[in-house]
């Protein structure tokens, strides 16, 4: 996989962006940073979220019986 770097230039609200300079300010990042790691850390969950339904799919549904069984989405919001 070629890793590299690409830039993404946005125009956002004034309001939105004083939000995620207090937000980054909190966290010690800068915006970019804050909105870099903001940006993985929901491409993970949607991605991570994929792949729970998936293997629901792929071990049948959750209406099991079998009380010793967890769901693979158990504790997911």
């Amino acid at each position: 996989m070629l890793m590299g770097t690409s830039v993404l230039s946005l125009r956002i609200d004034h309001d939105l962006l004083e939000r995620l300079r207090h937000h980054a300010a909190k966290s010690g990042m800068s915006v970019q940073d804050y909105v870099v790691r903001t940006l993985i850390r929901n491409d993970f969950d949607q991605r991570f979220q994929a792949a729970v339904e998936e293997t629901e799919r792929f071990y049948g549904s959750s209406d099991s019986e079998d009380e010793d069984q967890v769901r693979p989405s158990a504790g997911i919001r």
